[in-house]
C-alpha cells in the first residue's frame, strides 16, 4: 500500500504507512502502571511536597478509624533505612476474599486496585478523608517496598508488594492476643522521588502533631530514629501527641504569649449541623501577627488540610462577619460598621475550622481546596449562634473586637485613597513605556498587569484584555538574567527599566509595596519551552530585587493553553500534554473524529480564545507564585545553581536529574 502524506501536530509533514498502525500499538496499562507513569496526576508531581504527601495518605486512612470510633491510638515511626511507619489499633483491613475478585483478598484489592476502599459505603464510614479510593494503593504504586501487617479477630497477616505488585499471596502468621489493627511500613521509590529523596522528620513531626488537634480522642505515638535528626530540626525522637481540648489547645499553642483583642479565645464545636456534618473551630485575633503573616487561617477537611481554604473557611468568615455585623446595629454602631468587609475583620485573626462531611469534594487528588456548595451554609449555621452568645456574654470584648475591626476597615480606606493619590501623581510624573497599554482606571484595586513576550503577543492581549482593569506591557524577547548580571548592566538595561517604570516602584530597598500601580502582576507567556524560559527570568528578577511581591502574594504565572481540542460541537483546551491526554480520556469519550490543534504561541490565538481561556477572571486558571519559607535555603540553592554564572554546577544539576525527564520522541 503506498505511503500517504499527512500533517501531525507540530505541523511537520511525515510520511506515515497506514500498516504502521496496528492492535500493537494500542497500549493498556493495567492495575497501579498509570500511578507511576503519571505521578503527578495522583500525588501532584514528585517533589518534596509530594513525597511528604505519601504519609499523610496513609496516616488519614488511620485517622478515618480514629474519626469512625474504632481506633484511639496510632504509631509514627521513620528508621534509619528510611521506611515510614503507620500503626492503628482500628478493625485492620478485611483479609477475607473479595467477592468481585474471589481469587485475591480485600486487602490485596486495596492495595493493588484503584478506586477500591471502604470509603464510597457510609455503611464502613460516615466520614472519611479517603474520598478517591486511590490514597494507599497510589502509596503502594511509588514505593519499591511496601508491607501490611494486619491484626484482626486475634489473628496475623502480612503481606508483601513492590512497586505495587505482590510479592506473593497474604501470609498468615498465626494468632496474636494482644494486637489489633493495621500497619504500614513503605519507603519511596527512588525511580519516581530521585535517589536523594527521603522524609523529613521535622514535617512528619508537624503533620502528626496536627493530626492529633483534628480528634481530640486519639494518641498520636511518634519515633525518629536519632541518627536521623538534625540539632536544628529541633525534633524529639520520641513523643506522644494527645490534646483533649482539640483546636483550641492548637489555637493556644499558636498564639504562646502574643497580646490578644479579647480576653479569650473563641472556640467551639458542633455534633451536626445543616448538611449532615459536624465542625470544630477556634479563632482569636492579635495586633502582633503571626511570624511575618499579620492573618493565620488554617482549615481541614475530614482531618485532611486544605490550603487552599475552600467552602468551610468561606462559611466561618461569613458567620464571623454577620455576627460582627449584627452586634453593631444592637449597639448602635451600624453605621460605622458599614464598611467593613470580611477580609478586615479576618485581618489579624488566627482562625482554625475543621469541618467533617460524608460526602466531600476536592479539588484535585491532593484535596488542597474544598468545594461542597453546602459546607458553606453547614459551617455558617454551626458557628453563628455560638458566636453571637459569645459576644452578648461579654460586652467588654466585643467592643473591643468591633472597634478593632472597624479600625481596620478605616486603616484599608486611608491606605486604598493614598494609593490612588500616589497613582495619579505617579501617572502624571512618570513617562510610562511606550508599549505599555495602561488600564483606564485611576486606582489600584483590581487592577492587572499582564507582561506579555513580543509584540505578535502583545496585540492579541490588547484585543483580549478588559481596557479598564488589565494593562499589557509586551517585552522584547528575553529579558535579562539578573542572576548572572552585575548591577550596573541591570540598571542599564532597557526592559526592565520599562518594567520597573510601569510598575511604578524601585528595586532592592526602593522598593515599596504602596507604590504598587497594580493590585496584580500577571507573567504570560507562551506554554512552550522558550515562554518557561522567559518566566523563568521574569521570576528570577522579581526574587531578587522585588521579594516583597512575591511576599504579599502580588505575583502570578497566567496558565494559556497549548492545545484545543475539538470533536463535533465540543471544544476544550489543555494546558500541557497530561491535561490533553487527561481530556480525550474523560471528556471525549463519545464518537466522532477529535481534532487536535497546537498553539505555536499567544500571538496565533484569536483574541476571543485568548480572553476566556486566561485573561477573563471568570474562566482563567492561574497559579500564584510563592516563596516556601521552610525550604528557603534549598530556594536559594536552586536559583543559584539554574540561574547563577556557573555553568560546572548547571551542568551538574542537569546530569544528576536527565533521569528524570522523559525522552521526546517528536
Amino acid at each position: 500500500m503506498a505511503a500517504s502524506k499527512k500533517k501531525d501536530l507540530f505541523g511537520d509533514k511525515k510520511s506515515v504507512s497506514n500498516d504502521s498502525y496496528s492492535a500493537k500499538d494500542i497500549e493498556v496499562l493495567e492495575g497501579l502502571e498509570p500511578v507511576r507513569l503519571r505521578p503527578g496526576m495522583y500525588i501532584g508531581g514528585t517533589d518534596d511536597r509530594a513525597l511528604h504527601h505519601l504519609f499523610a495518605e496513609v496516616i488519614d486512612n488511620s485517622m478515618d478509624e480514629a474519626v469512625a470510633g474504632h481506633a484511639t491510638r496510632i504509631e509514627v515511626e521513620l528508621d534509619i533505612e528510611g521506611f515510614l511507619s503507620v500503626t492503628d489499633n482500628g478493625r485492620g483491613i478485611p483479609v477475607d476474599p473479595h467477592p468481585k475478585y474471589p481469587e485475591k483478598s480485600a486487602l490485596e484489592v486495596i492495595m493493588t486496585e484503584l478506586h477500591s476502599g471502604g470509603k464510597f459505603s457510609s455503611s464502613a464510614y460516615e466520614t472519611s478523608g479517603g474520598l478517591h479510593g486511590v490514597g494507599v494503593s497510589v502509596v503502594n504504586a511509588l514505593s519499591d517496598a511496601l508491607e501490611v501487617e494486619v491484626a484482626r479477630n486475634k489473628q496475623l497477616f502480612r503481606m508483601k508488594f513492590s512497586q505495587g505488585k505482590p510479592l506473593g499471596k497474604i501470609e498468615d502468621l498465626g494468632s496474636i492476643n494482644n494486637r489489633r489493627g493495621t500497619k504500614v511500613r513503605f519507603h519511596p521509590d527512588p525511580e519516581i522521588f530521585g535517589p536523594k529523596a527521603h522524609f523529613k522528620p521535622a514535617k512528619l513531626y508537624r503533620m502528626a502533631r496536627a493530626k492529633a488537634y483534628l480528634q481530640p480522642g486519639v494518641e498520636i505515638r511518634w519515633k525518629c530514629d536519632p541518627k536521623l535528626v538534625q540539632e536544628l530540626d529541633s525534633v524529639p525522637t520520641e513523643a506522644v501527641f494527645h490534646f483533649p481540648a482539640g483546636l483550641a489547645d492548637y489555637l493556644k499553642e499558636t498564639l504562646g504569649t502574643k497580646v490578644t483583642i479579647t480576653s479569650d479565645l473563641f472556640a467551639g464545636k458542633s455534633n451536626k449541623g445543616s448538611g449532615h456534618g459536624r465542625v470544630e473551630w477556634a479563632i482569636a485575633w492579635s495586633p502582633e501577627g503571626y511570624g511575618e503573616a499579620d492573618t493565620f487561617v488554617r482549615s481541614y477537611c475530614n482531618t485532611v488540610p486544605t490550603p487552599g481554604g475552600g467552602t468551610h473557611e468561606q462559611g466561618l468568615r461569613a458567620a464571623i462577619t454577620k455576627g460582627l455585623r449584627a452586634y453593631a446595629d444592637i449597639s448602635g454602631m451600624g453605621k460605622k460598621f458599614s464598611s467593613v468587609t470580611p477580609d478586615d475583620v479576618m485581618n489579624g485573626a488566627g482562625a482554625l475550622v475543621s469541618a467533617f462531611l460524608s460526602n466531600p469534594e476536592f479539588q484535585g487528588q491532593t484535596k488542597d481546596r474544598l468545594s461542597n456548595t453546602e459546607a458553606v451554609r453547614m459551617v455558617e449555621n454551626a458557628v453563628r449562634d455560638p458566636f453571637d452568645h459569645w459576644l452578648a456574654s461579654s460586652p467588654k470584648d466585643a467592643n473591643s473586637l468591633l472597634e478593632w475591626a472597624i479600625e481596620k476597615a478605616n486603616e484599608r480606606l486611608r491606605r486604598r485613597k493614598q494609593r490612588d493619590i500616589n497613582r495619579k501623581s505617579a501617572t502624571k510624573r512618570l513617562r510610562l513605556p511606550g508599549k505599555l497599554a495602561d488600564c483606564s482606571r485611576k486606582g489600584s484595586e483590581d487592577t492587572e498587569l499582564f507582561i506579555v513576550e513580543g509584540d505578535s503577543a502583545g496585540g492579541s492581549a490588547k484585543q483580549a484584555r478588559n481596557r479598564e482593569t488589565q494593562a499589557i506591557l509586551p517585552l522584547r524577547g528575553k529579558i535579562l538574567n539578573v542572576e548572572s548580571a552585575s548591577m550596573d548592566k541591570i540598571s542599564k538595561n532597557a526592559e526592565i527599566n520599562d518594567l520597573m517604570t510601569a510598575l511604578g516602584v524601585g528595586i532592592g530597598r526602593k522598593f515599596d509595596i504602596d507604590d504598587l500601580r497594580y493590585e496584580r502582576v500577571v507573567i504570560m507567556t507562551d506554554a512552550d519551552v522558550d515562554g518557561a524560559h522567559i518566566a523563568a527570568l521574569l521570576i528570577t528578577f522579581f526574587y531578587r530585587y522585588m521579594p516583597g511581591l512575591i511576599e504579599k502574594g502580588r505575583l502570578y504565572m497566567a496558565m494559556p493553553p497549548l492545545y484545543k481540542i475539538t470533536q463535533g460541537a465540543k471544544t476544550e483546551y489543555a494546558i500541557d500534554d497530561d491535561h490533553k491526554d487527561q481530556l480525550i480520556e474523560s471528556v471525549f469519550t463519545g464518537r466522532g473524529k477529535i481534532d487536535i490543534g497546537r498553539f505555536k504561541g499567544l500571538g496565533e490565538m484569536m483574541a476571543s480564545q485568548l480572553k476566556d481561556t486566561t485573561m477573563n477572571p471568570k474562566t482563567r486558571k492561574m497559579i500564584q507564585i510563592t516563596i516556601d519559607d521552610e525550604n528557603l535555603p534549598t530556594t536559594e540553592a536552586l536559583v543559584e545553581t539554574l540561574m547563577g554564572k556557573r555553568a560546572d554546577l548547571r551542568y551538574q544539576y542537569i546530569q544528576d536529574n536527565a533521569q528524570f525527564v522523559a525522552e521526546l520522541d517528536i
